[in-house]
């Protein structure tokens, strides 16, 4: 084909203005069609195998049919989907990308013209396409289908979760400090109660009782046998008194945190709780911190552990596709539990969380980088 110049176009040209072609589309419907069949094949064994560990509990709890598919199983499948979401992108990379190079088809490609660059870009595409698709999960779609998915669990499986930690320390709002030394999730009971009140460093005022209950009607506590020392200078004055309703900043459910409460927050929410417990002085901050890091960082994974196994699998290996998968298999792996170890020093040792959180993804991108400048040669 010729241009009005008279040049010689060649397909090659053609294709080197298109972003996206024909051996694009190829590669992408390959990628994301093995991705998310693998996911609905390991969804399905979830589902079984779930199915067979609560079914004695959904018997017994006499659980209707329609909130066991749609408040449970239904809830239960985007945040399974977005667990599995890297491992299987690292296999549906290497699956397909072996199999065509078994079958000499990236060779053809590479025969033709292509470079590894041009080869990589569809693999990115369908990469961006996926790590979109788990962040929307991960910030806003699985935090609220989690309220409905773990609300039904502690309805009819686990049952009422308590918290019974004693020498509750907060900081509730600027200078004033709550103390309980043992509170009880049901029925909200807090016992041996105080609340201190500072100005410039100095007690003004003192709030003591034996019991703090929370009245779910009024939204208040019920402070009971209370005894309220107020000091102005040299002066004390001292109430006292049976029962008084009380409002002090804190919530039942901020007395007994759980790794659920979290789960249900969206990014937003989850931003401004993390916000009020620094202003309290909670002692498991960086927990919080380490939810809010990994959900940025988790969809980025997505990106490296697609161009590692494009550089892992775009070649013909001595044993076919086996070991392409064992490799790939024990890479991501170790990739998952390296982030886990990584989490738990954060939380026991004082390691930044948004470091401890980054480090999985910082060391295999390195890792992904020097294979593919291998891959390049």
């Amino acid at each position: 084909m010729e241009n009005k110049d008279g040049e010689t176009i060649t397909t090659t040209t053609i294709m080197q203005f298109r972003f996206l072609n024909t051996l694009d589309w190829y590669i992408i419907k390959k990628f994301l069609g093995t991705y998310f069949f693998s996911i609905a094949l390991i969804l399905s064994v979830a589902i079984i195998f779930d199915i067979q560990e609560k079914i004695e509990d959904f018997i017994s709890g006499h659980v209707p049919l329609k909130e066991i598919i749609f408040n449970y199983y239904c809830n239960f499948v985007p945040y399974f989907a977005n667990l599995f979401s890297s491992l299987f992108v690292f296999i549906a990379v290497i699956f397909f990308t072996s199999n065509m190079a078994s079958h000499t088809e990236i060779t053809a490609m590479h025969a033709s013209g292509v470079s590894f660059n041009r080869f990589l870009r569809p693999y990115m595409v369908a990469a961006s396409v996926i790590a979109l698709f788990s962040w929307i999960l991960i910030m806003y779609i699985i935090p609220n289908s989690n309220k409905v998915r773990l609300d039904f669990e502690d309805k009819y499986i686990n049952g009422k979760w308590g918290n019974y930690d004693k020498d509750i320390h907060r900081q509730v709002q600027p200078n004033i400090y709550l103390y309980i030394e043992s509170y009880r999730t049901e029925p909200k009971i807090g016992y041996k109660f105080a609340l201190e009140k500072f100005d410039n460093g100095k007690l003004v005022s003192k709030m003591i009782a034996d019991a703090v209950k929370w009245d779910s009607t009024k939204k208040k506590w019920t402070v009971q046998d209370y005894y309220i020392r107020t000091i102005t200078g040299v002066k004390e004055k001292l109430v006292s008194g049976r029962e008084i309703d009380t409002l002090f900043w804190v919530l039942p459910e901020d007395l007994a945190e759980t790794d659920i409460n979290v789960e249900k927050m969206t990014i937003k929410e989850l931003e401004k709780f993390i916000a009020l417990k620094e202003l309290q002085g909670a002692d498991n901050i960086n927990t919080f911190k380490i939810q809010k890091y990994n959900r940025w960082a988790w969809p980025f994974s997505t990106f490296i552990l697609t161009i590692l196994g494009v550089c892992m699998s775009n070649r013909k290996r001595r044993g076919g596709i086996g070991v392409n998968i064992g490799l790939g298999l024990l890479l991501s792996f170790t990739y998952i539990l390296f982030m886990q170890v990584s989490t738990t020093f954060s939380i026991n040792s004082g390691l930044s969380p948004l470091l401890s959180v980054w480090i999985p993804n910082i060391i295999y991108g390195l890792v992904a980088l020097i294979l593919y400048r291998k891959a390049k040669i």
